[in-house]
């Protein structure tokens, strides 16, 4: 299925604002309920639109510290791939994880309560898994931007 400019809006939309009535979103986007919801409809059911969710302030969750581990593998192999990557989707600590051009082979954005915690997490969960090479580590000490909005396209 392909999208046009009247989906695009009708997702930045929901994206603003996941909790909007139906009524709220055909105003927002010049459109009658009924064709609204029916494309809300055909967007989900395509699968563009994959499930909705809430923007949770992870430190007032427990979860204060941001942590990204780059990660890169001691070999290739599609079993050593394959083998982290099943770790890393089982892994709850784990909220994202990119497969990376350039040095790192994996980017994973992790939320932890402290530092214990994150230790915790490389010696219980990454080196258990025993195809890494290395592990870098950056902790986030702030954020300037943080939005799960896309931009408006032409």
């Amino acid at each position: 299925m392909s999208i046009d400019s009247k989906d695009r809006q009708i997702i930045r939309a929901l994206q603003e604002n996941g909790r909007m009535t139906n009524q709220d979103l055909a105003e927002a986007v010049n459109l009658s309920p009924s064709p609204c919801l029916r494309r809300l409809r055909n967007l989900e059911n395509a699968g563009i639109i994959r499930g909705y969710s809430v923007d949770v302030d992870a430190k007032a969750y427990g979860l204060p510290v941001t942590v990204f581990v780059r990660v890169q593998l001691e070999r290739h192999t599609q079993e050593a791939v394959a083998d982290f990557e099943r770790h890393i989707r089982a892994c709850q600590d784990v909220l994202e994880c990119f497969v990376m051009t350039g040095q790192s082979d994996y980017l994973l954005k992790v939320v932890v309560k402290d530092l214990p915690d994150y230790e915790r997490f490389v010696r219980q969960t990454l080196h258990p898994i025993g195809v890494i090479g290395s592990i870098d580590t950056s902790f986030a000490y702030g954020v300037v931007k943080k939005t799960s909005v896309f931009p408006k396209m032409g």
